[in-house]
Formats: C-alpha cells, structure tokens, sequence
C-alpha cells in the first residue's frame, strides 16, 4: 500500500510541476506536444516501482544482507571480488535491486519491463556505482543506484537522457529532474501517513498525534469543520488530507524556484530539506522513530529477519557455489530444486552467483523469507 500511496502524491506533485514548466517553457507543448498528465504520469511509474527491489524488512533486511558479507559467513568472498563488487554486497541497495528488476532481461523478453527512459531516469535516485561511498554531501551520492552488473545498461540509460555526468574517473551521473518529485512523494508518505498508522496502531496517542499535525496544518484548517468530526479516524483522516496537500504544493513550489539549480546539478538536497514545514516535519518524524520503528514489535521482526536472511544466504550461495563446483550435496540439490526456473543461480562469475542469491532472497515477502 505505500507505493500506491506514494505514487498518487507523486501524480498530484508531477500534474502540478508539469503545468508550471508549460507555461514557463510553452515549446514543450507546442513543438513537442508535452501535456501536464504526462508529468503525472512518469512520475507516479517510478513512484510505483520505488519500492520494488527491497528486500524482506525493508531497510533492516538491506542492512541484514550487507552484514553477512560485512561480518558474517560472506566475509570470506572479499578476497575473490573487485572491490566495487564486494562493496555492492556490503551495502546491498534496494534501490539498486529495483533498476536490475526493471531493467533485466530474461529469455524471450528484452528489455525488462520495457519502461521509458524518463520513467527509468525518474527512477534512479542515485546514479552512481558502490564506490566510492558518499564522495560528497549531495543527495545524490546518499547511496548507490545501480550494481556492478548492469553498469552499461545504467550508462545506456543516462547518456540518452543527456544526464551531466559527475565524474570522470567512476560511473556517476546528475539526478533526472522529476527524480525530485519522486523523493518528495516518498518523503510525504513516510511523514505522514507513518505517523497516522502509528496513531491508529495505538503506539503514539491520539493527543499528542493531533497537535503535531494541526501544527503543520494550522494556516489551512477548518475549526468548525474539525470540530464537528467525532472520531479519532475521522479527525485524523482530515489532518491527513490537509497535511499531505499543504506538503504537496510546497514541495511543487520549491521545486519550481530552484528549477534551474537542479536542471544544472546544483541543488544539493531534497526538495522537503528546504521546506516551510521542516520543523513540524522534523518533530513527526521524531516522534515516529521513537514510537514506530523503534517499538518492541519493530526490533523483535527485526531480529528475526536478520536470523532468517543470514540462513538463507548461507544456504542457497553454498549450494549454488557447490554445484558450480560439481560438488554439491544431495541437500544442495533440494534446495535448488525448489526455485522457479526464472530465477538464474548457474553463472560462471563468482559475484553474479553470490549477487543472483541475494536477488532471489530480496524477491522473498517477510513471510516467504520467515517460512523457507
């Protein structure tokens, strides 16, 4: 549900970006023919899909996955893999595991999910290898975007889009514009309608929930209207429309007054870093850490996962290496057995069976992953 939810902001945030750039740049609608819903549109696809390479538990299972070949039994491959190999693994990035689903082709199928190019470029949050990490405080260089595997793809991708490239020395190239939306939409969802879940779930209370949003939503809401509603839903559920529409146009408007700075890679951070609302923003989600994702039902999964995911890996990368080897075990041909046939273990590179498992494994649900 959250990347539904993020990709009707981002629909409403591309609608409204794209019917100010039209009449900032008319040629685009009278020479290329460009509509406002066209901005909507690849903006919310690549919303849609922003999620769709993370693993089981989210970022902890990101951070599961790196800690067995930072400090678990994947140690022992460091020695094996260039080092921007062993770094993807490290710090396996969802974000890098959504542009290999996207864009992988399979038998019979080329190129992937065959996506636009704008929607591709939308997409990639982070348009740069593994390493070197964080070379700088831009957002872009936050994290990764793409492994090793699919450099060329990647480079493919951001040459036809005409991406300013960063460095001349490893793979990076400057955000695509509506990337920025994309961020944005994340960025209001995760505010917001976290926040709201945690009231309904009863871990933050419902007083002390209200005052945080009618602070952020305090110049456009309607006291008598609010006062008539009589249920914590129903109260909440106005706040909510209020606060994720005012985040909406602010977030369209900065976007729109730094236009220029981010067409030429000069603006630094995400569009919500430079709000109005930055402090109301920073206390929800505050106060959501404190309550939500740090709560005694959150760790516990966590600590599962981690369990899980490490079991996994150990597992199907030592029964795909065995059979690579011409030794693996009865129990490795049972295990392999059990796999769809769209999921490919028999590479000849080391890395690409190592990064093959981890592929499978972050197409697992919780449950999946739990239940394996």
């Amino acid at each position: 549900t959250h990347s539904l939810e993020v990709s009707v902001v981002a629909r409403s945030l591309g609608r409204i970006v794209g019917e100010a750039l039209l009449q900032k740049y008319p040629h685009l609608a009278t020479i290329h023919g460009y509509k406002m819903n066209d901005f909507g549109a690849i903006v919310a696809a690549a919303a849609l899909a922003h999620d769709i390479g993370n693993p089981p538990f989210g970022h902890s299972g990101e951070k599961a996955i790196g800690d067995f070949f930072k400090n678990g039994e994947g140690k022992t491959f460091k020695s094996q893999l260039a080092d921007k190999e062993y770094q993807d693994l490290c710090d396996f990035e969802g974000n890098a595991n959504g542009f290999k689903i996207l864009t992988q082709e399979r038998n019979g199928i080329l190129g992937g999910l065959r996506l636009s190019y704008a929607t591709l470029g939308a997409f990639m949050k982070y348009p740069k290898e593994s390493l070197p990490k964080k070379p700088s405080a831009h957002i872009a260089d936050k994290k990764y975007g793409f492994f090793q595997g699919d450099v060329e793809t990647f480079k493919d991708i951001a040459e036809e889009l005409e991406l300013i490239t960063r460095s001349t020395t490893n793979v990076s190239y400057a955000r695509h514009p509506l990337t920025f939306l994309v961020e944005a939409a994340d960025d209001i969802c995760y505010t917001i309608i976290d926040f709201e879940d945690g009231i309904n779930l009863g871990l933050i209370s419902e007083d002390f929930a209200l005052e945080y949003l009618i602070n952020l939503v305090r110049d456009s809401i309607l006291t008598e209207t609010f006062n008539k509603l009589g249920t914590t839903k129903d109260r909440l559920g106005y706040l909510r429309a209020l606060a994720i529409n005012s985040l909406i146009k602010d977030a369209a408007s900065i976007f729109m007054k730094h236009e220029e700075e981010i067409l030429n890679n000069e603006f630094t951070v995400s569009l919500m870093d430079k709000s109005k609302y930055q402090a109301q923003i920073k206390d929800i989600i505050k106060i959501s850490v404190e309550k939500i994702y740090r709560s005694k039902e959150v760790v516990e999964k966590e600590i599962v996962g981690y369990k899980a995911i490490n079991t996994l890996l150990l597992t199907y990368i030592t029964a795909v290496n065995n059979r690579f080897l011409g030794t693996e075990s009865n129990f490795d041909k049972l295990i392999l057995q059990m796999e769809p046939e769209l999921i490919k273990f028999n590479h000849k590179k080391l890395y690409n069976r190592i990064l093959s498992v981890c592929n499978y494994v972050a197409m697992l649900s919780d449950g999946q992953a739990i239940s394996k």
